[in-house]
């Protein structure tokens, strides 16, 4: 039986700096020896980054939150079948730009729709193809507003939303944070490119070193044919 890779995804609010930080992860990945994958959601397959201009391009329609999270997740549903569970049963490093936790925290808090409804697609989706370490670049709201509509574009569907929603999203990732102390990490994000990095590398040095493994996944079976109830609960 092959060794599972690792899975690591770097996330946070928008204008954190993950895209940068994700990229210079896989470097140092790759100096100490290992293979790595290094990708993004929504993105990384064909079809997900299809989605992505459905949800972010520049004539992006309007959507309703459940239908932005289903859109979420149908990407996500293809990326672990054509990226992350490829590469992890081959043994490699799978560093990641954004997972599951974006959307507990964008439509679970942001939208308001609801941890449950997150975590039902979750089951489905995502199943055991859990991250083994997720680094969450934390940022003011106020400067992911300040940062983003630096960068000279149109606006996103995120931004648009305000400063409220961007409160709420923060909030989330704080939750999430808490509530999953060994595999979740807070890295202030407020800083230097190389300051962040620092950070983040001696987080994995220290993850790698003490060997912390989540337990490895089982291979997906197919969903049984029933219909699916998502739960509209509150937190």
């Amino acid at each position: 039986m092959r060794r599972r890779g690792i899975f690591i995804t770097l996330d946070g609010m928008d204008g954190s700096g993950k895209s940068t930080q994700a990229r210079l992860l896989g470097e140092f990945l790759r100096a100490r020896g290992y293979r790595v994958v290094t990708t993004r959601e929504p993105g990384g397959t064909p079809l997900g980054e299809a989605i992505r201009r459905v949800l972010l391009g520049r004539r992006a329609p309007r959507a309703s939150a459940l239908a932005e999270l289903a859109l979420m997740y149908a990407a996500r549903a293809q990326h672990i079948e054509e990226v992350v569970r490829p590469a992890l049963e081959r043994g490699q490093a799978v560093v990641s730009d954004r997972y599951h936790d974006a959307s507990m925290a964008y439509q679970g808090y942001g939208r308001g729709l609801g941890a449950a409804t997150v975590r039902a697609f979750d089951r489905i989706v995502c199943r055991d193809w859990q991250p083994d370490l997720t680094l969450i670049l934390d940022l003011e709201p106020e400067e992911s507003l300040r940062r983003v509509r630096g960068r000279k574009q149109r606006r996103s569907r995120f931004e648009a939303a305000g400063l409220p929603f961007l409160k709420r999203v923060r909030a989330g990732y704080r939750a999430i944070a808490r509530r999953e102390p060994e595999r979740v990490i807070l890295v202030r994000a407020g800083r230097s490119v190389a300051e962040v990095q620092r950070d983040i590398r001696a987080h994995v040095e220290r993850f790698l070193h003490n060997g912390r493994r989540r337990r490895a996944p089982r291979r997906r079976q197919p969903v049984p044919s029933a219909t699916v109830t998502l739960p509209m609960g509150a937190f």
